[in-house]
Order: structure tokens, then sequence, then C-alpha cells
């Protein structure tokens, strides 16, 4: 992973201090709320509902286990000893201290963690697939481009004051497990008729208020053009997106506005004037950065044994298969596994983890996993390198720690955002649904059953919970002062993109489940063999869903 150097350590502990005299100064009333807000968004700080809440960047997902150790011990001295992982692969506390912030910052800079840019309307952190580096359909790892990502838009001057904030993602294979067509910017790693990589640049896409697909703007993009190509994007939409309504200035408008066809003419033009300027990368830059993506030190092992010994341990073990049948990815070294680990035990905010578990995640980092951690935007944690001969011993002490639910990928595996019990944005409390639908699909039996289901919640139409791209998705509205919750179905986030619809009229708390279980109903009774929930409603479409949940009470 990307070690600090003396540059990158300096302006972290520089912008430290500077925020630690800013705090300083608005608590001595000498600047205003008003004037204060920017400063504390740059650094990560919101005040929520009930507290302030800071957001901690973990660059495309990425940690290592002193930094999650330092997390567990921030968790401890400075909030209430948990903390959450977002869908941006970052990580929030809930309940710091304003005053005490500063010394937060400090204690992140220590291992090279920062907060910079998590809020406002600035580029924000760059995601990935979790399973970079190992995936075995990979073009090229993308954790490079990452980073040399993070380096450019890092208090770029241009764009520290956007219209909104800017989220981009890279994925390096075929299939999408970065969700990059839902991003402001999705760049895809992919080989022209030549054999040359580069990238195919997708522009638009978001969630939130107004849910957009991204559009393609450019087939094949060149690697050393990829920040001269990125700056043009982005000032074209720094000059033209509408900041007279801020739910109107995301770039998603801008490109439907104009057409992704007049879009990417507008910033062919602005390349123009940028192309093989000094933003262009040479390739010793690009190897220098990818030096430090390097593979571990893995032993030369025979895949075959190594899988007939798994096999014996799983048949002898049923929670043990079942763990290994959900929670389990094949990677591309041979001998070896990756490992989800489940943050999504019934009972718990999906993506909450206390400190004690943190350092028993750190641990086993260290034990299993060449001291390497990565998150997840489903709210999960991977071990990616983790021998095959090792995964019962893994299994075992990621059980007694509560981190072992063999749920990944199932209906119980929901991404779920904080809601109303902690967000002053949202409509409706999320996590009470979250729990209610976890406590009511508990029979492992019947949830394996139905195979792969994507549900997400969202407690407001910002749609930090993704409900726009789950299969089923749950949204939290306002009617009159009481929470409700609006059903929608058939949203995808992989590479065959594609937003929900609304069932039909919003739903009372109580009645979100039983609705949900008459949902899985009609899927049941309708499928084919073999056949996902997804792909039975892409078949049968939405109305017969609309019947059951709607049908009058006999």
């Amino acid at each position: 992973m990307y070690i600090y150097d003396q540059y990158d350590q300096k302006l972290v502990d520089e912008r430290v201090e500077q925020y630690r005299d800013q705090t300083k100064r608005y608590l001595d009333g000498q600047i205003s709320d008003e004037e204060f807000l920017p400063l504390r968004l740059q650094n990560g700080l919101y005040v929520q509902r009930l507290a302030p809440m800071l957001r901690i960047a973990v660059p495309y997902g990425l940690m290592s286990s002193r930094q999650v150790r330092k997390i567990a011990d921030i968790s401890r001295t400075y909030d209430k000893g948990y903390v959450h992982f977002t869908t941006r692969q970052n990580i929030q506390l809930n309940w710091p201290v304003l005053e005490e912030v500063p010394d937060i910052l400090a204690e992140l800079a220590s291992v090279e963690m920062h907060a910079i840019q998590t809020s406002g309307n600035c580029i924000r952190n760059t995601t990935t697939d979790q399973f970079a580096g190992v995936a075995s359909d990979e073009i090229e790892d993308p954790r490079p481009w990452c980073e040399i990502i993070r380096q450019w838009s890092t208090l770029h001057p241009e764009f520290a004051f956007l219209p909104r904030k800017f989220k981009i993602a890279v994925c390096g294979s075929e299939e999408d497990r970065a969700a990059f067509l839902l991003h402001d910017i999705g760049l895809q790693l992919v080989k022209n008729d030549s054999g040359e990589t580069g990238f195919h640049v997708f522009v638009g896409g978001g969630l939130g208020r107004t849910p957009v697909i991204a559009s393609s703007v450019r087939e094949f993009l060149p690697k050393e053009h990829l920040l001269t190509y990125l700056d043009a994007i982005l000032r074209v939409y720094n000059r033209y997106g509408n900041r007279d309504n801020k739910y109107k200035a995301r770039i998603k408008i801008l490109v439907r506005a104009w057409t992704p066809e007049v879009f990417a003419e507008r910033v062919e033009a602005e390349w123009e004037h940028l192309k093989n300027g000094p933003a262009t990368l040479n390739g010793n830059e690009i190897e220098r950065v990818k030096g430090f993506f390097t593979a571990p030190d893995y032993q030369t092992l025979d895949d075959a044994s190594a899988e007939a010994q798994l096999q014996t341990l799983a048949s002898e073990n049923k929670a043990f298969s079942r763990w290994l049948d959900r929670n389990i990815r094949a990677q591309k070294q041979a001998g070896y596994s990756s490992v989800t680990l489940s943050l999504k035990p019934a009972g718990v905010a999906p993506g909450d983890v206390t400190d004690r578990q943190l350092d028993i995640i750190a641990d086993l980092a260290d034990r299993f996993s060449f001291g390497e951690i990565r998150t997840t935007h489903n709210q999960n944690i991977v071990l990616a390198d983790v021998l095959k001969s090792e995964l019962f011993e893994l299994w075992q002490q990621a059980k007694s720690a509560g981190l072992a639910t063999p749920n990944i990928g199932t209906i119980n595996d929901m991404i779920c955002c904080p809601g109303g019990d902690y967000c002053s944005l949202a409509n409706a409390k999320s996590i009470p649904v979250a729990e209610a639908i976890q406590r009511k699909f508990d029979d492992l039996d019947y949830v394996y059953d139905l195979g792969d289901l994507e549900l997400n919640i969202s407690g407001c139409m910002n749609a930090c919970g993704h409900h726009h791209i789950g299969h089923i998705g749950i949204l939290g509205v306002d009617k009159k002062g009481e929470e409700w919750y609006q059903i929608q179905l058939g949203g995808s986030a992989n590479k065959d993109a594609a937003l929900a619809k609304v069932l039909g009229r919003s739903l009372s708390r109580d009645a979100v489940v039983d609705s949900i279980e008459k949902l899985l109903d009609v899927y049941v009774e309708n499928r084919l063999d073999q056949e996902s929930f997804l792909n039975t409603y892409q078949r049968i479409g939405i109305e017969k869903f609309k019947e059951r949940v709607y049908a009058p009470a006999s």
C-alpha cells in the first residue's frame, strides 16, 4: 500500500495545525458560524442531529493494521467506542467533541491518515473494487491509478469549492465491483485494438434526488493523459455547473442538459489547451506509484491440494461450509482466498464495528493477511490474501468476535445509512428498519434459498444508502411530520447498471417488513430454476409485486 513521503506528511501535519488554529479562533468568537462552515467541512466535520460527525478518509478502501488500531484507540478515547464504515469506503465517528477534533486529526496524521476533503463541495475520496490487485479478471490493478488521482485531487486549488461534491471511481475489470457508473466520473481500465491499456471514461452518474447512470464521453483515453483529461472535465463543470440551485448543481444535471455528446465536445475542446502539458504522466511516475502496490510474499502452493483439504473440513462442519459459500472469494494466487468479514450481524447497525472488534480485525490482518485491511462500499471488511489452509482457524477467531456472519450477498447483507437516528438531513430512521428485516429473515436455509439479493435503505433522498440501485430499495420519506417508507424494485450497481422503480404509495414502518416478505413470496412463486430475484423481476415486471403488496386485506 502507499506510504507517505515527506511532502505528504508535511502537508497533513500543517493542515492539522491550521485547523487547530481555526477551531480555537472559532471557539473564541473570532470566526463566525458561516465562516467556519467550509473550514470544518473540508476537514471532515459535519454537525449532525445530536452531535458533530467526523468522516475519516480511507483512500480507495485500503488500511494497514497499524491504522486500524489507531482508529480503535481514537474511538475509545474521543468517541463512544465504535465507528461506522460508509458506502464511500470511509470511516465515521458519530460523537466527537468539536474542541477535540484537532487532537483527533493529529492522532490520524501520526499513522498517515486524515479527514481532508471528506465533506464539502470538493473532490471526495476516490474508490475502487475491494478485490483490486487480487481479482483474476483484472486488466490491471486500479489502486495505483486511485493513488495518482488522490494526489492530484488533494487540495487542488482550482477545485476546492466546486458547485457540489464530486466522486470518482476506478474499475480494473469487466465486472463492475466499484459501481463506477453511479459516480460523477467513472473510469474503467480497458485495452484498445493495439493491446494498449487506457481508460473508458464515463461522466454524470450519481444518486440522490436525481439518480442518473453515467454516460460514456470517451471510449479510450491513453493513461498518460489521465490527469489532464480529468482537469478538462472538472474545469468544464466548475465553469458551467449551476450554483443557483444546489439540487441542480451536480455534473449529472449539466451532462443531461447539454447531452453527453455536447458535454464530451466541450471537454475535448478544453483538453486541447491541457493535452501534453505539465500534468501529463510519464512512465517513471506511473511506475513509481505502481511500486507501492506490489504483491505480498506469497507462498508457492498446490491449489488443488489446498482446496481438497478445505472441502474436507467443510463437509465436517455445516456452519463453516456456509461461511465458505458466502464470505469467501477465489483470487488469482494459488492456495489463497479473499475473505469478507461481515459487519451485518442481527441487532447491529450495518457497517458499525466496536473498538474491540477493530483491534481484533487488526490482529487477524497481521496473522492471516499480511497486515492489510480493505473496506468495501457494501460496508464490510475484506482480508484479501488468506491461505486456504488457514481459513478454518480464521473463521473460528472471527466467529468468536461476531465478524463471521455467513450472509454476504444475501438479503441481510444490506446497505444502510445512519438515517434519522443520527443525520439531520434524514426524513426517517433507517437502522430500526434494517434490524427488523434482519430479525424477520433469520432462517439461513430460507435466506440461502433466496440467493443473491441486494437490499439497500436510505433515510432520505440524498441516497447515502444507495436505495436507487438495490434489487429492493427502501427510502424514508416524510408525511406531515411522520416517518413513512417508499419501496423500489429492480436497481443494480453492476456493469448493466439500472435504477429501481417505485413500487407504489409509501408504507408505515410497521408495514415494511411484511411487504418485503410479500415481495419475496412473489419471487419464489415465479422464479425459474436458479433464477435470481433481479432476473425474475426483469422478466415478469413490477405489476405482480405491486398487486401482492397493495392487495386489499381479506
